[in-house]
C-alpha cells in the first residue's frame, strides 16, 4: 500500500443523491457483468512482516510501521509464523496474537502495527479495491511532520524500483522508524488523555493530508465496490421476477501476482495482485 502524497486540502464535492441506484422494482435488466476481481470489490496482498529490529524493542524479530486507513476496512489472516497486530482505536490499545488461522479486522481510523515474533506471514484483505493503492493510508509520523504536507510527502516517499534493493530497504526502514517516533508520542498521549482525545489530532491531520484525493477515490470506488453492488442489485431484481438473464455472463477469471520482487509496504514486503485501481 502506498501512502498518500501530501498536499493542501481542497473542497470535496458531495456525492449526488442516488448515484448508486438499483433497477426499478419489477424491471428485468439485461446481463450486468460484475467487475473483474474478488467478490465485493475486495483487494488482497500477502505480507511478510519486516524482520528489522524495532527501536522500541517490540517484537522478537521486528515490526512494521504504525498507520491507519481513512475509508477502508482491513483484515489480517495469519498464514504462518507468529506475532501480533497492535491496534489503537476508540476501544483503546490492544494486542491481538497472530498464529496460523487467526483473523483480525480493523475499521477506518484504527492505528495498527504488525509485530513479527518469527516468520510472520499474513494474507491482507482490504475493502475498496484500488483505494489503498491510491493512498488511503497515513503513517503515524510526529505531529510536526503530519502538519506539513511537503514534509510528509518527503518522509513517506520511497525510491523507485530502479534503485538498488538495499537503498530501498534503508528508506523503508527510516520511514518505519519515523512512524514509531510518532507512535511513541501517541501512546504517551493515550496514557495522559485516553484514546479518543489522543487520536483526535491524528485523525484531523490525516483527513487534511488526503482530502484532495477523495474525488479520485470516489471514481475508483464507483468502478469497484459500487459496480459490484450494482451487479448484485440487478441480479436480485431479475431473480425476483423469475429471470436468470444475468447468468449469461457467467465466467471464471484468473489473476497472477504482480511480476517482480515483493515491494516495500508499510508493515513488510508485499506480494500483490492486480485487483483494482
Amino acid at each position: 500500500m502506498s501512502a498518500p502524497a501530501a498536499a493542501a486540502p481542497a473542497a470535496v464535492p458531495s456525492p449526488a443523491a442516488g448515484s448508486v441506484a438499483g433497477p426499478v422494482a419489477g424491471a428485468v435488466a439485461g446481463p450486468v457483468a460484475p467487475p473483474v476481481g474478488l467478490p465485493g470489490g475486495v483487494s488482497l496482498s500477502r505480507l511478510a512482516v519486516y524482520d528489522w529490529p524495532a527501536p522500541d524493542g517490540v517484537g522478537r524479530v521486528g515490526s512494521g510501521s504504525p498507520h491507519l486507513h481513512l475509508a477502508s476496512t482491513e483484515a489480517y489472516v495469519a498464514l504462518g509464523g507468529s506475532g501480533s497486530v497492535h491496534t489503537l482505536g476508540a476501544d483503546g490499545l490492544r494486542e491481538h496474537p497472530l498464529t496460523p488461522g487467526s483473523v483480525v479486522t480493523f475499521a477506518p481510523g484504527t492505528v495498527h502495527r504488525a509485530v513479527n515474533d518469527g516468520d510472520l506471514d499474513v494474507l491482507v484483505l482490504m475493502s475498496n479495491a484500488g483505494l489503498p493503492e491510491a493512498g488511503d493510508a497515513v503513517l503515524t509520523f510526529p505531529a510536526d511532520v503530519l502538519a506539513d504536507p511537503a514534509r510528509y510527502a518527503a518522509a513517506v516517499a520511497l525510491p523507485g524500483p530502479e534503485a538498488p534493493d538495499d537503498v530501498r530497504a534503508a528508506a523503508a526502514r527510516r520511514r518505519r522508524d519515523l512512524a514509531l517516533e510518532g507512535w511513541a508520542a501517541l501512546l504517551a498521549a493515550v496514557d495522559d488523555e485516553g484514546p479518543a482525545r489522543a487520536l483526535a489530532p491524528l485523525h484531523a491531520a490525516a483527513v487534511a493530508l488526503v482530502r484532495r484525493r477523495v474525488p479520485g477515490w470516489r471514481d475508483t470506488w464507483t468502478g469497484s465496490v459500487a459496480a459490484a453492488t450494482a451487479a448484485t442489485d440487478a441480479a436480485l431484481a431479475a431473480l425476483a421476477v423469475g429471470s436468470g438473464r444475468h447468468l449469461a455472463g457467467a465466467r471464471a477469471d484468473a489473476l497472477d501476482p504482480a511480476p517482480g520482487p515483493r515491494r516495500y509496504g508499510m508493515c513488510g514486503r508485499l506480494q500483490t495482485w492486480p485487483l483494482g485501481g
